[in-house]
């Protein structure tokens, strides 16, 4: 008895792999692709039955003719959604469908021996169905599809062609006329809403960082740029401050990275609770974010900080039991000799060095450091403090 061979992946294994990963993840989009043809199927095929009967009862067409309409009109949209929902490929399977649909349409339209207001509505509904599903290009093949079948069943029954449109043909178009647009229009707005819902979330997440929830890098950025702006315009204050957690790698190492994300977490749930509408959180990197404060000076910021530090101070971490979480801080006031945002933002982080030099666990302000570890108090609009507070100023070097 021969041995079994084993099979050796090669690279054409993995990109058949790669397309069946591809496919299965498309899937459910498929599905409802095949199940909202569906829908558009029975109404076409039913409103377009009227239409085609009540050309085939002026030229009293023969029960074989009519069992197939009736056959196509009532039984082909369930047997073809059921065919396209076992599909491996329900998209491609609808596709050809709908490819289908078209050269069926042309055989009715022979059929009808060219009536002239049928065979027109037929022929553009059928275009139109196609333009929303596949854009112009597939619309053109698959009309190429249904010309051909319309030359085929004409020469088959002799070229017959009666285009006079009676009264009664009229009016069984009528349905056929508004209903279906109406209903490809309310389509096409619901996928157009729902694209522009999709829209929207894209932008959130292309300005938010996935983790904590905050304005991302870049959204930052652009917050600093305009609460830059408007300083330089109208000389209005404005803070940027720059913050870390205290010994963030350590914690990192000795309970791990689970832990690590949720202090990211509940530190950025913080920083949300104590801003302003006006105000920006950002996460700029690891775990260094930014405060974007407009309409706020030095002392606004030290008071933002002592709040901050103050709720860091009662949270508990489930997955870093006992860990006290400290943030270290820079701020900078905006000024018009700033260059741009990177340049506020290398002043405050010059600012939170300082901060990491002096202890940690502190806010220093540049240009001249202000610093408030935890027994502190913001200062007072005028430099001074509460009776309890300690301020400590000493000049920057420039």
């Amino acid at each position: 008895m021969s041995r079994p061979t084993e099979h050796t992946p090669t690279p054409r294994d993995g990109a058949a792999a790669a397309v069946v990963r591809e496919d299965e993840s498309a899937r459910p989009r498929d599905l409802r692709f095949v199940n909202r043809i569906y829908r558009m199927r029975t109404l076409g095929l039913g409103l377009g039955f009227l239409c085609v009967a009540s050309v085939f009862r002026l030229h009293n067409q023969s029960w074989l003719t009519w069992g197939l309409l009736v056959a196509y009109a009532f039984l082909w949209p369930p047997l073809a959604r059921l065919v396209a929902m076992r599909s491996v490929t329900p998209l491609r399977a609808e596709l050809r469908h709908l490819a289908l649909d078209s050269a069926l349409g042309g055989v009715w339209i022979a059929l009808m021996q060219f009536n002239l207001l049928p065979s027109v509505l037929l022929m553009t509904m059928l275009s139109v169905d196609k333009v929303a599903v596949g854009g112009v290009r597939f619309a053109l093949r698959t009309n190429v599809g249904m010309l051909a079948a319309c030359a085929i069943a004409s020469a088959i029954l002799g070229f017959s062609v009666d285009i006079a449109t009676p009264m009664s043909v009229i009016a069984a178009c009528i349905p056929f006329l508004v209903a279906y647009p109406l209903a490809i229009s309310h389509v096409t707005y619901g996928l157009a809403n729902r694209i522009g819902q999709q829209n929207r979330v894209l932008a959130g997440l292309s300005n938010t960082d996935h983790l904590t929830g905050l304005a991302n890098r870049r959204q930052g950025f652009a917050a600093a740029d305009h609460a830059l702006a408007l300083h330089r315009r109208t000389g209005v204050a404005a803070v940027l401050v720059v913050l870390d957690i205290d010994q963030f790698k350590a914690v990192n190492d000795r309970y791990g990275h689970p832990a690590g994300d949720e202090i990211l977490r509940q530190l950025a749930n913080t920083l949300r609770r104590c801003s302003r509408t006006t105000d920006t959180p950002v996460r700029h990197a690891g775990d260094e974010f930014l405060l974007v404060l407009p309409h706020t000076d030095l002392n606004g910021a030290a008071e933002m900080s002592r709040r901050i530090r103050a709720l860091l101070a009662e949270l508990t971490f489930l997955q870093a039991p006992g860990l006290q979480c400290t943030i270290s801080l820079g701020a900078a006031e905006a000024h018009r000799e700033m260059a741009d945002v990177e340049d506020w933002i290398q002043q405050a982080d010059a600012a939170l060095y300082r901060a990491k030099e002096g202890g940690r666990d502190r806010l220093v302000c540049a240009p001249s450091i202000d610093t408030f570890d935890r027994r502190d108090t913001a200062p007072d609009a005028t430099g001074g403090g509460s009776p309890d507070a300690r301020l400590d100023k000493r000049p920057v070097a420039a």
